[in-house]
């Protein structure tokens, strides 16, 4: 993935690009575990949903878990533009982040363990970018699908905040919000650095643990 250039602003809704009425292909089902990349998901299983940077290495990051985690997919997600395009994505025209869905679970996976991972797994200080990746697609987000999700998710940035505070690393920019429409990437994207073992991943944590 190539370095980003374009505008660090989010888009108002008259400049956002208009985007489309149907969903843009995607895989059928993940390239590891073989289980229908859209659903049907099992009723016990709970949803997740994260934006940490690349989305190719991020999507890695959850798959590794292993037990407990039923697929994960990335895609678009807290923009303006209806099923956006990748190269629409990136024109930093659309307001979307890239974001990783993880289904899972709960009895095997707990969601924070999931937070635990999410926060080790970038550094949320760096607003609009991972390392050398800068845009408003590479922001830190957690996108909630519950109110105890949404309470999870607080008291943990609260408390990684304050190990960051005692590395005297700089505040979280990590945006928390309700989960927003979720919009799959194409196929080629979909579980990518499985299938291009050696491709490129810029995610880096801080490497302060977080106590979740």
């Amino acid at each position: 993935m190539l370095i980003s250039r374009h505008k660090t602003t989010m888009p108002d809704q008259a400049s956002a690009l208009k985007g489309r009425s149907e969903a843009i292909a995607t895989a059928d089902s993940h390239f590891i575990l073989s289980r229908p990349l859209k659903g049907p998901y099992p009723e016990t299983s709970q949803k997740a949903l994260f934006g940490m940077g690349c989305f190719w290495g991020a999507e890695r990051k959850f798959w590794e878990l292993g037990d407990g985690i039923w697929i994960t997919a990335v895609g678009y997600a807290a923009g303006l533009t209806p099923n956006p395009t990748y190269g629409e994505v990136c024109t930093g025209k659309t307001g979307h982040n890239e974001v990783v869905l993880v289904v899972y679970d709960p009895a095997i996976v707990p969601y924070e363990k999931l937070l635990k991972t999410f926060w080790e797994s970038h550094d949320p200080t760096q607003g609009l970018r991972q390392g050398n990746d800068v845009g408003t697609q590479y922001r830190s987000g957690i996108y909630c699908f519950t109110d105890a999700q949404r309470a999870e998710a607080d008291a943990s940035r609260a408390a990684y905040q304050a190990e960051l505070d005692a590395a005297g690393l700089g505040a979280i920019t990590t945006e928390i919000l309700p989960a927003p429409e979720f919009y799959f990437a194409e196929a080629d994207h979909q579980q990518y650095l499985a299938k291009v073992p050696h491709g490129y991943c810029g995610l880096g944590g801080t490497g302060v643990s977080c106590p979740v």
